[in-house]
């Protein structure tokens, strides 16, 4: 999973005014690359046969999990997100996992991108385009509700890693500015259900690592943060996921040293101890409208990441 402090290493980039002059003079403001252009010659596309450490299914409920083929290359696909009244997956793609963050900002492809499905059937992954042509940005975990996106971004014009909103209008997502979150809640990647906002946080108070938070709306502001106490634990919790009907919380925990997905129930309006459903390197799950389970999964060798693909666990 890409973590915050990842993306907050471009900030120095955009602000340095070398590097800016080096980007317009060298990709021309209407140029369309394609993803797959930028992969590296000699990356080879991995498959579950030459995975060292495959993800593991721990319930009945699910199909093993498979890669999503239309999505996954032998890039990087990460962060995937389902809207709940869309049919459209969106992931965050960058070609070379050897690539540092202040040099994928120059390929011209690494961003978020979203797929559509159409008979059932997922199409070939289009560029989401969040920044005017020629000005330098780095867009990531996103999150859509009805024609509102809400995305994280270190960009040209602002100080460190800030949230965005955006607004679907005229098949393109425009209106791009901050979204001014309170910066004493410390919010991290997000998803909004009704008028709970849930993230993940190191804030002071919780109990070890990342934990979930939970934010309430009143009079129009996200309020009073408290900690899902019971799906916590002492190490990393994050990366939340509400299922449509309110009643599923998936977000990602270490499990023996990997990223691993888990769920808690919503019973008589509080959240049970959550379970484990995918291990080993499997995170940020999402759901289609069918409860069919997406995640992100990371292949490892001899411990270095070689490229990461988007999965589907179909239920059954």
């Amino acid at each position: 999973m890409r973590k915050k402090l990842i993306i907050i290493l471009v900030v120095v980039i955009i602000l340095f005014v070398g590097f800016t002059r080096f980007f317009r003079s060298n990709v021309k403001p209407t140029e369309l690359i394609s993803r797959e252009s930028q992969i590296p010659a000699g990356a080879v596309k991995l498959t579950p046969t030459m995975d060292d450490h495959p993800p593991i299914l721990h319930t009945s409920e699910f199909q093993l999990p498979t890669p999503l083929d239309i999505i996954s290359s032998a890039g990087a696909e990460d962060s995937p997100f389902i809207p709940a009244d869309r049919d459209e997956l969106y992931f965050f793609f960058t070609p070379d996992v050897e690539v540092p963050a202040e040099g994928q900002l120059f390929d011209g492809v690494t961003g978020i991108y979203v797929s559509r499905r159409l008979a059932g059937v997922w199409q070939e992954p289009e560029r989401v385009r969040l920044q005017k042509p020629g000005k330098l940005a780095l867009d990531g975990c996103e999150f859509i509700q009805g024609d509102m996106m809400l995305f994280c971004s270190a960009r040209e014009g602002y100080e460190g890693l800030q949230w965005f909103s955006a607004k679907y209008q005229n098949d393109s997502w425009t209106k791009w500015q901050p979204a001014n979150f309170d910066p004493a809640f410390d919010v991290g990647e997000l998803h909004i259900y009704n008028d709970e906002l849930y993230y993940h946080s190191a804030r002071p108070g919780g109990q070890g690592e990342y934990d979930i938070w939970l934010l309430s709306r009143i009079d129009g502001e996200w309020k009073n943060p408290v900690n899902v106490v019971v799906v916590n634990s002492e190490t990393n919790d994050g990366w939340p996921y509400i299922s449509p009907d309110g009643t599923e919380l998936w977000f990602t925990r270490s499990y023996l040293g990997t990223p691993a997905v888990f769920r808690s129930k919503r019973v008589s309006d509080a959240w049970q101890p959550p379970e484990l459903i995918v291990s080993q390197f499997a995170g940020e799950p999402t759901l289609d409208r069918d409860g069919n389970l997406y995640f992100v999964h990371h292949y490892y060798r001899a411990g270095v990441m070689l490229e990461a693909d988007i999965y589907v666990a179909y239920k059954k």
